[in-house]
């Protein structure tokens, strides 16, 4: 596939959330923010109990949607994000593509992927954040279909020895792999189904 392996992608996030952490300046009292990609500030999502964990309006970080998540558009410019100093680092990927880290409030919650310079995928193995729906990686694929119905689907790779869940938006979709030790969720993806569902149907060997 085209994203790495669960490990390498766990092991990195982690490491850039606690080098986030420290260099974190103290806490300051801010404005509440207005909601977000559709997520109603008084709404519990579909499927989830007002007291469990989900988006939070107060929280820019809470939310990753098809269209990108915070100042990281699904089509951004890597150029650009990195002159705003918001890459951390980058990788070779597979197919030419190129990995990379964020720093500010996202840094140690998403990896991208860029192809040809522009940012094709945002992947996450924590949560937050969660989906505009209220989805999120520790989620089961029954809780999924609980909170998207008809609009999703349980999907396999092209090899027929991986499940995914796929919700899809117009060219773009939302996808949700399994974890590679336990049952349910641990990778979520956006980003055009041309890069991210192909690239989990049909697999990469790197």
């Amino acid at each position: 596939m085209h994203r790495l392996p669960y490990p390498i992608v766990s092991a990195a996030l982690t490491v850039a959330a606690l080098v986030a952490v420290a260099a974190a300046p103290p806490a300051v009292a801010a404005a509440p923010l207005h909601p977000q990609h559709g997520v109603d500030a008084g709404a519990t999502a579909p499927g989830r109990s007002a007291t469990a964990p989900g988006p939070g309006v107060g929280d820019r970080t809470q939310v990753m949607s098809v269209r990108g998540a915070g100042p990281f558009r699904i089509g951004a410019d890597l150029a650009r994000l990195s002159a705003a100093g918001l890459i951390d680092w980058t990788a070779p990927g597979c197919d030419g593509a190129v990995q990379a880290g964020v720093t500010g409030a996202w840094a140690g919650q998403i990896m991208l992927a860029f192809v040809g310079g522009r940012l094709v995928e945002i992947g996450t193995a924590t949560v937050p954040p969660y989906s505009p729906a209220g989805a999120g990686v520790g989620m089961t694929f029954d809780e999924l279909e609980e909170i998207y119905g008809p609009r999703g689907e349980l999907i396999t790779n092209n090899a027929g020895d991986e499940s995914g869940y796929l919700v899809r938006y117009g060219s773009r979709v939302e996808l949700f792999t399994g974890h590679p030790i336990r049952p349910g969720v641990g990778y979520f993806q956006v980003g055009p189904a041309s890069f991210v569902e192909r690239g989990f149907r049909e697999g990469r060997p790197c």
